[in-house]
Formats: C-alpha cells, structure tokens, sequence
C-alpha cells in the first residue's frame, strides 16, 4: 500500500523578532488544530532572533527550530532570510519529501490547506501577488531592475502572465511569497538563493534600479517568480484558488465580488498586522469554532 501523500510535506516558517515568534506561535497552533490530514506534518522553525523562552514545549509538538544566520550583506534587503531559510530547508530535506510548505509567520490556516500537499504531477502552487507593486504590466517595456533580473536568470523576457488579485492588473508572472509549495527535488530555493545572492552583490544595480527600499524589499519575490516561470515547465505550476493565501491584511481593499465574508470560508489568509481578536474585528464574520479559538489565544 503506498503512503498517504501527506506523509512527504514539510512546513518551514522563520521569525526575525519577538513579536514574529508570538505569530509563529499562533500559525502553529493553527496548523495542529485545523490542518486536517497535514495538522502532524513536521514543522521547521528558523530563527534569526535569540529565543528568550525554551524551545521544550515546540519539540514536543514536532517543531523542530533551527538557528538562521543573515549574512550583512543581506541584512539590507528586509525579507533575505526568508530566501535563506528557503534554501536551507530545501537543503536539509530528504528525498522522501514530496512539499516543502513555506509559511510567513503571519499567516494563519484555518481549514486544512491539502492543495500544499502536491501531486506527482506538480512542482510548485503559488498565488499571483495581492497588488502589482513593482510588478511589471503584461504590455509594458521592461524596466531596468526587472531587466537585470531576467538577465541574470539568462533570459530577455518571459510570457507567463497573471492577474494580481485586488487591483487585477494583468502583470508579468508575480508570485504572492506569503505561502507557497514546492517540491524540493528541484532545487528552486536554493536556485533562488544563488541568483538572489547574485544580484544583492551586484553593486550597480543595487545602486541603480534597486536602490529604493519598495525594490530592495520585494527583489526576493521578483527573483523567485522569474525563476519559476524560466526553471519549471508552466503545465507543473499551478495557481492556487483565492481562499488560499487570502490578503485578510487588505480585506478593505479586495473587490466586493472576491472580498470574504466569513473567516471561517478561507484556508489560509495573510494577516500582517491586522489583529485576529473576534471582539476588535468588525469587517469580516467570525463563526464558531474558530472565534473562540481565536479568543483564548489573545496576547
């Protein structure tokens, strides 16, 4: 009898900060309470802040934290380690793992999130990014920071289009980087590393077209969207439905007709700073049982 698919994911989550630790702490208790058939998957936990509490009560969960250092040379680029954790992670895992499963520590899961669990016929699900930001329009000529970034991953241009989800720009293929799965037999993150790496080095252009920190901050997403879309096959990349990765952090902003009415609809959701307290929320419905599990877990 072969093994259930889900025995081959892996989560991977990182946190830089007090606070970061405290949403880690949420999005795994999420998981273990509303993953459905992943709720026991391992989960990796890199840490770039010294950890003020024992990691005891973690292990015992099957979290299994591990120490991530930024090298300065990042330290300008906000979001670097993600990209290193990515890499590591990827690294480390054997090749029995089918789905590495990244998670920002913002995210929360809230109905089981199978589609991360992929199929043998799929290297990575993704969602196109929230809002264009520094996404390049499918009719648009090429701009000098993602220029460099195609030349450096060897390529002109690309023809995979998307459509951002609240402002529906249609964009050269963007990547949302708050959740993903990939299959880590590919080497993608730690190809994603090598290239980031690159062009972090490159003097010029981090004085030129990436000099601004709206550049510096999402270059890691720039970077990993175009090289999926020049390393994997376009027919193995599958786009995840809008209930995954759901911009709860921009709820305001989504479009009447794709904006959620109840939390309890969403499989997992992007959360940023907004407060996730029942009694504060006033946009979006609460039902039970996820109020009041939200509710005893208020800081």
């Amino acid at each position: 009898m072969s093994k259930d698919p889900s025995d081959h994911v892996i989560f991977v989550t990182l946190v830089s900060s007090e606070d970061e630790q405290r949403r880690a702490r949420l999005l795994i208790d999420s998981i273990r309470s509303f993953g459905g058939p992943l709720r026991r998957q391992p989960i990796w936990l890199f840490e770039s802040h010294p950890r003020s509490a024992p990691s005891d009560d973690l292990e015992r969960e099957g979290v299994r934290v591990l120490p991530l250092l930024i090298p300065d040379l990042a330290k300008n680029h906000p979001l670097a380690g993600k990209v290193l954790a990515c890499a590591q992670a990827e690294e480390l895992a054997g090749p029995e793992i089918q789905s590495l499963v990244w998670l920002s520590s913002d995210c929360l899961i809230i109905q089981p999130p199978v589609l991360f669990s992929l199929a043998p016929a799929c290297d990575a699900v993704l969602r196109p990014v929230h809002t264009r930001n520094v996404g390049l329009l499918a009719d648009e000529p090429i701009d000098g920071f993602w220029k460099k970034v195609y030349e450096t991953l060897g390529v002109k241009d690309i023809e995979v289009t998307l459509e951002s989800f609240v402002d529906r720009a249609r964009i050269r293929a963007y990547y949302n980087s708050h959740a993903f799965a990939v299959d880590p037999s590919r080497g993608l993150l730690r190809g994603w590393l090598h290239y980031f790496e690159t062009l972090v080095s490159d003097r010029e252009f981090q004085s030129g077209p990436c000099k601004d920190m709206r550049h510096r901050i999402f270059l890691h997403q720039a970077v990993l969207s175009a090289l999926i879309t020049v390393l994997l096959d376009s027919e193995r990349v599958r786009i995840l439905p809008a209930d995954y990765i759901y911009p709860y952090n921009l709820h305001q902003s989504v479009p009447p007709d794709r904006r959620a009415t109840a939390l309890n609809d969403l499989v997992c959701i992007a959360c940023e700073d907004r407060t996730l307290d029942p009694s504060v929320v006033n946009d979006i419905r609460i039902d039970e049982p996820l109020r009041s599990w939200l509710s005893t877990r208020q800081p």
